[in-house]
């Protein structure tokens, strides 16, 4: 009796190290066109005054590229820190929708595991897990969500992200501003190929065409930076009054 529990522990343990990499084997894709645009941040964030010590802390500590992006186009010196927080929680207010989204697949988790789960998270560890759970079992995707496999995503997409802003940083001061090679169009293609996987019509697609148009009326003609907080703010509005309709 004994030695069938630990096969079976055996077995699920080698189930669970088989799913965490074949996480990071469909992350690499992705993580390909990470490396372009966190190259950008890590250059971006140099020229901004930041160290090849604070970058990563910059990076590691809040992992979301969109908002630092857009710290780095408001930031001033020495920086308006509640602007720079408020920036940060409006950018950053859809993972309140994606941690709402993911905690019926998680919830039979432990907080100890849950938690660190919610912080490694990001749209493509999310957008991807979440795809598979669907693929996976599309009757019961709760019960075709791998966590061993959403860990290897988190896992990989985040030791790329810090790695290659860090090296950004070595970067920007050799090459100057490297956005004249093209490397920032890497940005809004991720974002499209995710797009593209998630896509399910125009009228669920609505705020983000609404952030968008509201986002480049500001930026032609409100100061810079506010841009970030019109969109941002349009986004989160529409989305709500809209799911709202919905209902």
């Amino acid at each position: 009796m004994s030695t069938l529990k630990t096969s079976v522990n055996e077995l699920n343990q080698s189930v669970s190290y088989q799913e965490f990499f074949r996480g990071i084997k469909v992350s690499i894709p992705v993580m390909l066109g990470i490396i372009p645009f966190a190259l950008v941040l890590g250059a971006q964030a140099t020229q901004k005054g930041f160290s090849v010590v604070e970058v990563p802390l910059f990076t590691g500590l809040n992992f979301a590229g969109g908002s630092e992006f857009a710290i780095l186009q408001v930031w001033t010196n020495p920086p308006n820190i509640l602007f720079l927080i408020l920036i940060t929680f409006l950018v950053n207010s859809r993972h309140l929708l994606m941690g709402a989204s993911i905690a019926p697949f998680i919830r039979h988790l432990p907080n100890r595991q849950t938690l660190p789960m919610l912080f490694f998270m990001c749209d493509e560890s999310w957008a991807m897990s979440m795809t598979d759970a669907h693929k996976r079992n599309p009757q019961n995707p709760y019960a075709g969500f791998s966590v061993s496999f959403y860990m290897g995503l988190c896992f990989a997409l985040y030791l790329i992200w810090v790695v290659f802003t860090t090296l950004g940083v070595g970067i920007g001061g050799f090459l100057g501003d490297v956005t004249q090679f093209g490397f920032d169009m890497a940005f809004p293609a991720v974002f499209l190929v995710l797009l593209r996987g998630m896509w399910k019509g125009f009228k669920a697609a609505q705020p983000w065409f609404i952030s968008l148009i509201s986002a480049g009326l500001a930026y032609h003609f409100l100061p810079q930076g506010w841009y970030v907080l019109v969109g941002a703010l349009c986004g989160i509005a529409s989305a709500f009054f809209l799911v709202g309709d919905e209902k």
